[in-house]
């Protein structure tokens, strides 16, 4: 386990380099020891046949990486930094949204290129693996329902402006209806998949949201014989 000295260097370490490296890209002894143990890595991982399995040596070699993560956020000026972005990519896949999202929001205030082996652009790469990862997520029965939302929420908002292709956007609709859905938030969940189904006719969202505007007109329902029965009658 690395000590709190260590980590607080690292951290430093990171933020001085960020900082001198300005809009160029990131280089220094700080940046080069995190490149190294990154190829070390991923040599590790792509040694790794099972989609799972890499999930979770991810979570596990993730924390190695946070303290330059964070120095780099809080000092960067928007340097390009492949050891960032791949740390983004592998929180998606680690499960770790929130984590992911605090670098993608940095990243794309500042333009940064994705790795070299994606073709997609830095947002829509955002908005599709925050989608899928989304989507899993909720499907779990101990799902943060109301992170995920907010998680999703954030990912929408920080790539509405880019372009895309509408089908990686309505992916991302998708999964944020079926997170407004299951906060019980019917109506926000119904212009979602609307948006999505608008997007991409085979985005798989039709029957749900045929349920979900039935709900809709259940609720109402219920609510219109509750303010019935609670109305004065006439002549009592």
């Amino acid at each position: 386990m690395t000590s709190p000295a260590r980590r607080h260097f690292q951290r430093v370490s990171a933020a001085q380099a960020a900082g001198d490296a300005g809009e160029t890209p990131m280089q220094g002894p700080a940046y080069e020891l995190m490149q190294a143990a990154l190829f070390e890595d991923y040599r590790r991982l792509k040694s790794t046949q099972s989609m799972e399995r890499k999930a979770e040596i991810k979570r596990e070699i993730l924390p190695k990486y946070a303290d330059y993560v964070d120095g780099v956020l809080e000092a960067g000026q928007g340097a390009q930094d492949d050891v960032l972005m791949r740390v983004m990519l592998w929180r998606i896949d680690a499960g770790d949204i929130a984590g992911a999202v605090t670098i993608a929001r940095y990243a794309l205030t500042h333009d940064l290129n994705p790795p070299d082996q994606f073709e997609r652009s830095t947002a829509a790469i955002i908005a599709e693996e925050v989608a899928d990862q989304g989507l899993k997520q909720l499907d779990e029965e101990d799902a943060d329902v109301l992170a995920l939302l907010k998680q999703l929420i954030d990912a929408e908002i920080m790539t509405r402006q880019a372009d895309m292709h509408d089908q990686v956007r309505a992916k991302l609709f998708k999964a944020l209806g079926y997170a407004q859905r299951a906060a019980g938030q019917l109506v926000e969940a119904q212009s979602s998949l609307e948006r999505a189904l608008a997007l991409n006719d085979k985005v798989g969202v039709k029957k749900d949201l045929e349920r979900v505007e039935r709900q809709i007109q259940q609720e109402k329902a219920k609510q219109q014989n509750a303010g019935d029965q609670g109305s004065p009658q006439n002549g009592a």
